[in-house]
């Protein structure tokens, strides 16, 4: 097969799965819009759309690994017990205000170890990636490059994402930004020096957890989420 980005064939064939669920995710958004009079209905509309990305993507992903078990929020398949699929929709809660700031998170696990890792934007088509000992990439229409974290350590220059229910003290230039999994993906690129969060479901952080380390940084899920550039302790 020919391949679209630098990496694996399983890794392209996951892309490309992504690739045909993000199209249908898109019209959605659009769908989305029309909805925003009544927000109830808007959240019964993401909810099934979340359920249709499980749908569409699983027949792709079984031709990658047919015997794979598959993790969602809302379904655990357990398969051979040894690969095993991990997918999410991050940032539900942006769709269902048709802001585009969400992503479809999806990580093939080996064995307990992730080993390939996707973080995808359906709107603006950006994809972050990576396989395990191979490097931390972006890519997409405009551009394609290996990302790395940060190098910044002093307070005053830190740009900080949050997702915690608390009312502790935030540090540096504080984000929120409602999407987890591109959170830990723009850790990985630089754009966010951490991200701290309370627990999430594992489902929407495992591949963003492989973008941190490949691209460098430090995470860890102890009482809170927290993921470093590897310069910070927070």
């Amino acid at each position: 097969m020919e391949l679209l980005i630098k990496g694996s064939i399983e890794l392209n064939k996951m892309f490309m799965a992504l690739q045909r669920t993000a199209t249908g995710l898109r019209h959605d958004f659009g769908e989305v819009e029309n909805l925003q009079q009544s927000l109830r209905g808007a959240r019964d509309f993401v909810k099934k759309a979340a359920a249709r990305i499980e749908e569409s993507i699983l027949s792709d992903l079984l031709l990658v690994r047919p015997s794979a078990g598959l993790l969602t929020p809302n379904v655990s398949h357990a398969g051979d017990g040894r690969d095993e699929f991990v997918l999410a929709l991050s940032g539900a809660s942006n769709f269902v205000r048709a802001n585009p700031h969400f992503a479809i998170s999806l990580a093939l696990r080996s064995g307990d170890e992730t080993k390939i890792a996707l973080v995808y934007s359906p709107i603006d088509e950006r994809l972050y990636y990576a396989e395990s000992g191979r490097g931390s990439y972006v890519f997409s229409a405009y551009h394609s490059a290996r990302t790395r974290v940060s190098n910044l350590s002093d307070a005053a220059d830190l740009t900080i994402a949050y997702n915690t229910s608390d009312n502790r003290q935030m540090i540096g230039d504080a984000r929120r930004t409602g999407c987890s999994a591109l959170d830990l993906a723009w850790v990985a690129s630089g754009k966010f020096d951490a991200f701290v969060s309370d627990p999430l479901d594992f489902a929407e952080i495992a591949a963003g957890d492989l973008l941190v380390r490949e691209a460098g940084g430090k995470i860890t899920m102890d009482v809170d989420l927290v993921a470093t550039n590897g310069k910070i302790e927070l």
